[in-house]
């Protein structure tokens, strides 16, 4: 006997064996005879072909090998919820006790409990004491009958939906407004239609504070059309969702404290700026966002942003952030407290991690906690007394005196250091013996004579500089900032050595002297941007 194919099949999500997708088609498929269901594969591996057979495309695939024809017989169109938690719980007449296996899930840093019957066998017999309910990967793919749910077990509070067969976003709520306390809801990894209207009043979940979405292939737009019915949510997790634009929400999203936009390409920095005034955020998370700058233009050197007042803790692992301006930039945020930024091209500028998370803490005011490990008092002292110190003849070179009437340090500076001149309040401008013990006590016998090059830019004629060996390489690039005009922080330093033939050294430690690579006189300095 053919298998009955549902009236709303189209569209619908459907378990092959272990291997999931979407009905594309449903239909003959001449010369064969009977029903066939084309289905897009999520996994396209498990496909043949886009949709085309013998030269009729019968529908389109976004993969060319990501469909195939099946008949309805091999398609699991999923059972209803109450379905699912009886199975799961074994609280079917018919069936014996089934033992939980995903009895934990975690949200970011959260483990949420969704107890299984190993704990629960004999204290839960009845569905209505439910109260954490997993029903992953249980092949859910609808509400079932109307009011079903809140009369069967209305006591649900936490519930992991993810993995199933849910089409829709109408049906998550058909069954998530059935329980007046619903906190926690899970629906990532499902393949979803999203409303491209606003939501009615009736899909409104009152509690909910925790909400993940991964993997749900929801825009950002979706987001906000949805976001009225969440008026209550603290969590939301919208990690691997293809998101590139933000839009700034109006009146909704208000309550949020926590926002997980993790490996989503977003388009530019720009785009947090649409997100920056929701009131009550304290954590962003940005992983592997495609982020390569943070600026915030509302504020100058040294004052502090009206973007983002309440956020303490921002994660921006994994991103492309090179230049110290961003993180300059962040000093500008009035409430942050604990930053994660590992795996940027930035934090290959320094070889040694120990001089990179002091110029870090130096640079952030407020900072408590750095890529997880805590700032104590005497770790940020000494981080900002040697940045005081390390910076201060380039201070005194761009116009920094100890004579608070002639104390002028030039824009580009101020660019450079914003919070050189609170550390100066803090602590003292560095005093003329601390600046001095760097530079070398007889100047004229270590000079040394060197030949700037520009290898890729053959038009500039190649100069000849006179340069104390002492001198950071951070000075140098100051220094050929003037002479070349081109940004310092652009600059790519390394030299090539009569001693080592046809071998280039790269200078690629701004706080270490020439000295430090034993450069020698007559050696090449090449440039590049």
């Amino acid at each position: 006997m053919a298998a009955r194919v549902p009236a709303d099949a189209l569209g619908r999500r459907v378990l092959c064996g272990t291997e999931y997708g979407t009905v594309r088609y449903v239909g003959g498929v001449p010369p064969t005879a009977g029903i066939w269901l084309g289905v897009e594969w999520d996994d396209p591996q498990r496909g043949k072909h886009d949709g085309t057979y013998e030269g009729k495309q019968y529908f389109k695939c976004r993969h060319p090998r990501g469909g195939s024809f099946i008949r309805p017989n091999k398609a699991n169109f999923g059972v209803d919820f109450l379905t699912a938690v009886k199975n799961r719980y074994g609280l079917n007449d018919e069936q014996d006790v089934q033992h939980g296996t995903e009895d934990t899930f975690v949200f970011g840093k959260k483990t949420v409990e969704f107890v299984g019957m190993d704990s629960v066998a004999e204290q839960q017999r009845q569905l209505n004491q439910l109260v954490d309910v997993s029903v992953r990967e249980c092949a859910v793919s609808h509400a079932g009958q109307k009011e079903e749910i809140s009369r069967t077990c209305a006591n649900i509070r936490h519930i992991n939906l993810s993995k199933n067969l849910i089409s829709s976003w109408d049906t998550v709520t058909a069954i998530a407004s059935q329980f007046q306390n619903l906190e926690t809801l899970n629906i990532s990894e499902n393949k979803m239609q999203f409303p491209s209207t606003s939501t009615s009043i009736s899909s409104v979940l009152p509690r909910l504070r925790i909400l993940a979405l991964n993997q749900t292939e929801i825009t950002w737009r979706e987001v906000l059309l949805c976001a009225p019915g969440w008026p209550a949510l603290e969590e939301l997790y919208l990690t691997s969702n293809n998101i590139t634009v933000l839009e700034r929400p109006d009146n909704v999203l208000q309550t949020l404290k926590l926002l997980d936009l993790s490996d989503n390409q977003l388009l530019d920095g720009n785009q947090l700026h649409l997100i920056a005034h929701l009131p009550r955020l304290e954590q962003l998370i940005l992983r592997n966002t495609g982020l390569s700058s943070i600026h915030f233009p509302d504020a100058g050197f040294g004052c502090k942003t009206k973007m983002f007042p309440s956020l303490k803790r921002l994660a921006i692992n994994d991103n492309k952030i090179s230049q110290w301006s961003s993180i300059n930039e962040l000093d500008k945020l009035p409430s942050l407290r604990s930053l994660q930024c590992h795996n940027n091209p930035l934090m290959d500028t320094e070889k040694n991690p120990d001089t990179l998370r002091q110029l870090i803490i130096a640079k952030i005011s407020q900072l408590e906690v750095l890529n997880k490990s805590e700032i104590l008092p005497a770790e940020r002292k000494g981080a900002e007394l040697d940045y005081r110190k390390i910076f201060g003849n380039d201070w005194l070179a761009a116009g920094g005196s100890w004579d608070p009437d002639k104390n002028k340090p030039s824009e580009e500076f101020l660019a450079a250091h914003p919070r050189y001149p609170s550390l100066c309040l803090k602590y003292g401008a560095p005093e003329e013996g601390e600046l001095k013990a760097q530079q070398p006590l007889t100047l004229k016998n270590q000079l040394l004579t060197l030949t700037i090059k520009c290898p890729e830019k053959p038009e500039q004629k190649p100069v000849e500089k006179k340069l104390p060996d002492s001198m950071t390489i951070q000075r140098v690039k100051g220094l050929l900032y003037r002479l070349l005009k081109i940004p310092g922080s652009e600059l790519k330093l390394s030299y090539e050595s009569s001693k080592l033939e046809g071998k280039e050294v790269e200078l690629d430690n701004d706080l270490k002297p020439l000295q430090f690579y034993s450069i020698e006189n007559g050696d090449c300095v090449l440039v590049r941007w």
